[in-house]
């Protein structure tokens, strides 16, 4: 049995519902393929958010790793395809609001995800559930972590398979916002079960 780390991150900004932690405890513990879930969930934090997810890698060794990201206002399941090495955006949940900073003073400019994202997206659209690839995981605490991974991986376990999500609204947090896209808990559940799924394929 391989180990999965999946990851999502605590409520944030005016979102005070984080679907990503709720599919995340949902999928905790469970057997998927040939994947057993772990699952943790991350500050929204840019001066620990990447401390975090490294230590749940050294501690967990997994064999892969999903992070997820609430994307509001998108409405299919995104794999993201790149992440880059800067860090800006809004303000995070400790108040730092970093403006073109590098993540890693030595790192690349940019790492491709190691997720097999073309096959999760076309399993996504056979299952009914809307998807595509995303070249751009922002410069928020989604692609932070995202590189994180992604340089950890190269310099530490190059057959690691590692990469970003971003996953649409819920129905609980779009009746909160108003008009945003949203789905029902079930369907990211089963988007993310499926995105997982495909790592035996791949």
């Amino acid at each position: 049995m391989r180990k999965l780390l999946l990851t999502g991150f605590e409520p944030f900004l005016e979102y005070t519902v984080n679907p990503t932690m709720k599919v995340v405890e949902a999928l905790d513990g469970k057997t998927i393929g040939n994947y057993q879930v772990v699952g943790k969930i991350m500050p929204v934090d840019f001066n620990s958010s990447g401390e975090f997810l490294l230590k749940f890698m050294e501690k967990e060794n997994p064999d892969a790793v999903i992070s997820l990201g609430l994307a509001a206002g998108r409405y299919k399941i995104t794999p993201e395809r790149i992440a880059l090495n800067v860090k800006d955006g809004d303000v995070d949940n400790e108040g730092n609001k970093p403006v073109d900073e590098p993540i890693r003073q030595e790192g690349e400019a940019a790492y491709m995800s190691t997720l097999p994202v073309r096959k999760m997206v076309d399993h996504l659209l056979t299952n009914g559930l809307p998807a595509e690839i995303s070249n751009t995981a922002g410069a928020y605490l989604c692609n932070n972590v995202m590189y994180e991974g992604l340089h950890f991986a190269k310099h530490k376990k190059p057959t690691l398979k590692t990469g970003f999500i971003h996953i649409p609204a819920s129905h609980e947090l779009a009746i909160q916002h108003g008009r945003i896209p949203s789905w029902s808990h079930e369907d990211l559940v089963k988007g993310i079960q499926i995105c997982i799924e495909v790592l035996d394929k791949a």
